[in-house]
């Protein structure tokens, strides 16, 4: 498959596990914890099944890293090409009801991400993109493209983290900036809106690992943004254990 064709089997793939979470959050769901003590819930596993299953299917040659197979003790190793899952990135968000929860697909080669797609089934929005070649953003039948933005004469506006924003890292990093707004957010939608040109910079000093990255990533450079780590290399995969190390995202200034 081309590039053009594998984001469009992630997409696909993203509105219809958008489509079971839905479902699930509307007649109720329980919530159980996994042994780092994180959240997970019937419709994380629903939707990765959904996803893993036809990925698998439609590219048997390409290996899936998904979040809950890693958890429940399944490890695929990184090859040259493969594929980064986080059916429900912001599980937190939706068990509280907040609607700031997304479906992630990402392709990463040779150590970078390639593609992706970024699904937030509350919204309706799908964003997209092939790093090199452009991004877009669909939602309500319409597919608009989406670019970064130059920073505007009143400043930055930071998108930070609902749960791991605030602290002393971030003023540090902040301190000297003309920042004209910081705005939070949950799940990889920080990175959507840095790509959508209605945000500027967003630090993440938190934890974080590759599936909750990848494709967002993809999305953001893909849309003309960058994300660094705080040494300023880029933002790699495939690495021992897939935990990322702190980084910078930002808009085309």
């Amino acid at each position: 498959m081309q590039d053009t064709e594998l984001l469009e089997l992630a997409a696909g793939l993203a509105l219809r596990a958008a489509a079971v979470i839905l479902e699930i959050r509307a007649r109720g769901f329980a919530v159980e914890r996994k042994e780092d003590r994180s959240v997970v819930t019937e419709a994380d596993r629903a939707a990765e099944e959904l996803i893993v299953a036809g990925l698998r299917d439609a590219c048997p040659d390409i290996p899936v890293i998904a979040e809950e197979e890693v958890a429940g003790g399944r490890i695929t190793a990184a090859a040259h090409r493969f594929w980064l899952v986080d059916p429900l990135d912001g599980t937190r968000e939706f068990t509280s009801g907040s609607d700031d929860f997304a479906v992630n697909i990402g392709l990463v080669r040779d150590g970078r991400v390639a593609l992706g797609v970024v699904g937030v089934p509350a919204t309706g929005e799908l964003f997209g993109g092939i790093v090199g070649h452009g991004a877009w953003k669909r939602v309500g039948g319409q597919q608009i493209a989406i670019r970064t933005r130059a920073v505007p004469p009143e400043g930055v506006t930071v998108v930070a983290s609902r749960h791991h924003g605030a602290g002393p890292e971030l003023d540090a990093f902040l301190a000297g900036r003309s920042v004209a707004a910081i705005r939070n957010y949950g799940s990889s939608l920080k990175f959507c809106r840095l790509a959508e040109g209605i945000a500027d910079l967003y630090p993440r000093f938190g934890r974080t690992m590759e599936w909750d990255t990848g494709a967002p990533q993809a999305v953001l450079e893909a849309a003309g943004g960058s994300v660094r780590t705080v040494g300023g290399s880029p933002l790699l995969y495939g690495k021992p254990g897939r935990e990322n190390p702190h980084f910078i995202c930002s808009g085309a200034g």
